[in-house]
């Protein structure tokens, strides 16, 4: 973990701890990392469901009909839940109506995203029919659909008071024996409200004088059976879990002018019916209570999933939560852990009231009247006469109305998250319970991320091992639904872009029982062969260790032999021998003949997440290498190689020089150089001579001047193909224009190997001849005016000259020895095309 989020999570524990919740663990225990990474392109065995069109995000599974009906975005999809991707599914298309659309449009809203029918709520209604409501475009609508049919009924139902108008608002919603129980922000200016709708008596939550309900925004809602096999008659009761914002005193830890928004989890009883003069139509039995995880008032709960494992008094809550927007430094989620016992006795505590002069709510400690305000009508309320919500008295409605908030905190199971998880989002859960061949039951978390991915995890005593991370959809999206099937062996994800079909196992990708016992996956064991699915094998033989993750194993290594793979480099080279380690948690462990290298700083080898780098050999690294996975103290074989490191080979057959001869050799090579310069200068001044010569033999004749020397501004002026034109008139020729002017060469002083001993001679312009053929100038004439290196060892100035010149010398006889001379270059000295070294 790096220092900056580690310092946060551990900034939160101390908060945690002064506000009086300890952790016995640091966070950095709590962080845990998936044993192993499936990417998108590793998947196997997935299978998708994707239409024309977008957010499936409504899921409900029918697993005895093998049926899995789908609301998205203007249709409803029923498909095959043992094969999504099969084509058989049915599609009932409900889309929008263009007024209704158009209507949405004039409100503002978005008509990419909001003016659309969204399906939200989709269950079963009776043995014959499903039940959905849609947003239909701000103008919510419900409906009674024939399941044998799956057609769409003649005649919608209202549905302000059963769906959100807005397709972003937090909703849940649940059928209880025929009555419809939803939470929500109904309306476009409503309050937020816990309603039943129906075939029962409609019910709502109280506004005035105390709103019951403070800004909620629901995240999901859960039926615990607690009439059956109760000891004490009781009543059944629907849970529900949100967020709303928080009017408790110290209510921020950091910033207590901040309003924070708290987690909540409240409770309604089914067979409540309001009063019968105060709280007609209202909730009796409304209750919420403060759901913490990690540091309080600095939650934001995002999902939550139950299990009862065969009986409501084993119920258990699964939340997880992520950080509020004041953590904007950091990305972390918790997962807690809830019991039904916990949940209880928060609702029998202390109950708070809401003090008008202090504008917050405090613990009320006053008297309290019977039976308890907010309490299930049992046989004890019956023995007194109380056998409905009606009978209650006034002076326990009017209580029940003044204090819907109790005191007690719903606290997690062991007074601490079983996961803190840095850098993730989590978004849904879905929990199943496992029965492991050690006879306890396991129970394994499916945890969707904000960004497309599943970790699934094992509940181990109080922590977490998450057995892998799968990326389930190749575009980052959240994962909005999780749904788990038993028969079919399959975790189904719903999401923006579509269904995915998980198998809740894959054990064949285990290839060792050391791979097969370190997962700790409860769904797999090790038959002596293979990695295998327990649900679909005889448990005879198999192994497992869920505790622990290392017994179970006969062989001493992992993976037995493997074949040998030779490398052959020389002496100085630099080697990788890859070894690759599918688990997250192992450590590489590397062998050199049998003597284990101990890595980074020994003797120039390097030991990497991707294998051992050798750098610089020696013949001495040659040898056996294995690579070896440790975790949990079992050692897995991953890789062997033979590694052969060959003497650098010598320069010349002879053996290698002596000292003395190495000072010979550097001799001769300066005496070679100094000769090589000696003769560039004899060369040159040759050449000068012959160049003065020639100018004195030209002066004779009447053809050259030779002029004052000049050590540093003599120019020799030449022609381009292009500067001169024909005339004799002083007058005339200012008149003409020549685009691509002179061409200028001007030598430079260039510095040289060893100084000449005779001086250049500088000589005077020669007159200039007319154009020449373009075929003569090899491009000389569009030269730019840069500076160019010629062979590497002097400069020349090329620069074009806008002005044209005239000579009188000009004549026949000098354009015909100066042709020659040019055409003499073009074939010695210039290159067909002209680059840094042709100049």
């Amino acid at each position: 973990m790096s220092a900056g989020p580690a310092h946060l999570l551990t900034t939160l524990f101390m908060a945690a701890a002064a506000m009086g919740y300890s952790s016995r663990r640091s966070a950095t225990d709590l962080d845990a990392t998936p044993r192993t990474t499936v990417t998108f392109d590793e998947l196997s065995g997935v299978r998708r469901f994707k239409a024309h069109t977008l957010n499936y995000s409504t899921l409900l599974l029918e697993d005895d009909r093998g049926i899995l009906y789908v609301g998205a975005r203007g249709a409803i999809f029923a498909l095959n839940s043992s094969d999504v991707a099969d084509g058989s599914h049915h599609t009932i298309h409900w889309e929008a109506s263009p007024e209704k659309r158009m209507d949405c449009l004039q409100k503002g809203k978005n008509n990419k995203t909001e003016c659309f029918n969204h399906v939200r709520f989709l269950q079963r209604l009776n043995s014959t029919h499903l039940y959905a409501c849609g947003t239909y475009a701000f103008h919510p609508l419900c409906a009674a659909i024939d399941a044998n049919r799956f057609m769409l009924p003649s005649h919608f139902e209202e549905g302000k008071e059963k769906c959100p108008y807005d397709p972003a608002r937090g909703y849940t919603g649940l059928i209880v024996d025929g009555g419809l129980y939803t939470a929500t922000r109904y309306e476009f200016r409503s309050l937020p409200d816990i309603r039943r709708n129906l075939h029962q008596r409609p019910l709502k939550t109280e506004e005035s004088p105390l709103h019951w309900l403070n800004d909620a925004e629901f995240v999901t809602s859960v039926l615990v059976r607690e009439s059956k096999d109760s000891p004490v008659g009781d009543d059944d009761k629907i849970y529900y879990f949100f967020m709303e914002r928080a009017g408790e005193e110290t209510t921020s830890f950091f910033d207590k002018s901040q309003v924070a928004r708290v987690a909540r989890v409240a409770r309604v009883c089914k067979s409540d019916v309001g009063g019968k003069k105060i709280l007609q139509r209202k909730w009796t039995s409304f209750m919420k209570a403060r759901l913490v995880c990690y540091i309080p008032y600095y939650e934001v709960l995002r999902s939550v999933c139950s299990l009862d494992g065969g009986g409501w008094a084993s119920t258990v809550f699964y939340a997880a939560f992520t950080l509020s927007a004041q953590w904007r430094t950091m990305e972390a989620s918790a997962v807690c852990r809830y019991n039904i016992s916990a949940v209880q006795r928060a609702f029998e505590g202390p109950y708070m009231e809401y003090q008008d002069w202090a504008r917050k709510w405090s613990r009320y400690d006053g008297a309290v009247p019977e039976p308890r305000p907010g309490s299930c009508i049992t046989d004890h309320s019956r023995r007194k006469g109380y056998n409905s919500s009606q009978d209650l008295p006034n002076s326990v409605l009017d209580f029940v109305k003044l204090h819907p908030l109790m005191f007690e905190e719903v606290k997690p199971a062991g007074g601490e998250p079983l996961l803190v998880k840095k850098n993730v989002a989590y978004s849904q859960l879905a929990v199943d319970r496992v029965q492991a061949l050690d006879g306890r039951s396991y129970d394994v978390l499916f945890m969707g991320t904000g960004d497309g991915w599943i970790h699934k995890a094992v509940v181990v005593n109080s922590g977490i091992h998450i057995v892998e991370e799968v990326q389930v959809f190749r575009d980052l999206q959240p994962v909005e639904s999780l749904v788990i099937s038993h028969n079919q062996r399959s975790l189904y994800v719903g999401a923006a872009s579509g269904i995915v079909q998980v198998p809740l196992a894959s054990c064949t990708k285990y290839a060792s029982c050391y791979d097969c016992i370190l997962a700790r996956d409860p769904y797999c064991a090790w038959d002596g062969r293979a990695c295998c699915t327990i649900a679909t094998t005889d448990s005879t033989g198999l192994v497992q260790d869920i505790q622990s993750g290392n017994k179970g194993c006969r062989s001493s290594s992992g993976r037995g032999s493997l074949l040998w793979k030779n490398r052959t480099v020389l002496q100085g080279d630099d080697v990788l021998l890859p070894c690759d380690q599918r688990s997250n948690l192992a450590r590489a462990v590397w062998l050199l003949n049998g003597s284990e290298v101990l890595g980074t700083g020994q003797d120039r080898l390097r030991v990497g997440v991707d294998g051992l780098l050798v750098t610089d050999t020696l013949p001495q690294h040659s040898g056996e290498y294995r690579c070896y996975g440790e975790e949990q103290g079992l050692r897995t074989l991953l890789a062997t190689y033979s590694l052969t490191v060959l003497p650098e080979l010598p320069r010349s057959p002879t053996a290698a020089p002596s000292p003395h001869a190495a000072s010979q050799t550097t001799n001769d090579m300066k005496v070679a150089y100094i000769s090589a310069i000696i003769t560039l200068v004899v060369l040159c001044t040759v050449l000068s001579i012959v160049l003065l010569y020639v100018s004195c033999l030209e002066k004779r004749k009447g053809k050259y001047v030779l002029a004052e020397p000049r050590p540093a501004s003599v120019e020799l002026q030449t022609v381009s193909a292009n500067c001169l034109r024909k005339g004799h008139r002083e007058e005339e020729e200012e008149e003409l224009t020549y685009p691509d002017g002179c061409l200028r060469i001007i030598p430079g002083e260039a510095p040289t190997a060893a100084t000449s001993p005779v001086k250049e001679l500088a000589v005077a312009v020669p007159p200039l001849p007319p154009p020449l053929p373009a075929e003569l100038t090899n491009g000389v004439g569009a030269l730019p005016n840069v500076l160019r290196k010629m062979n590497g060892n002097s400069y020349m100035l090329l620069q074009q000259q806008e002005e044209p010149l005239a000579s009188p010398l000009y004549n026949a006889s000098f354009t015909e020895e100066l042709s020659k001379i040019l055409e003499k270059r073009k074939h010695t000295q210039l290159v067909e095309k002209l680059d840094e070294s042709s100049v």
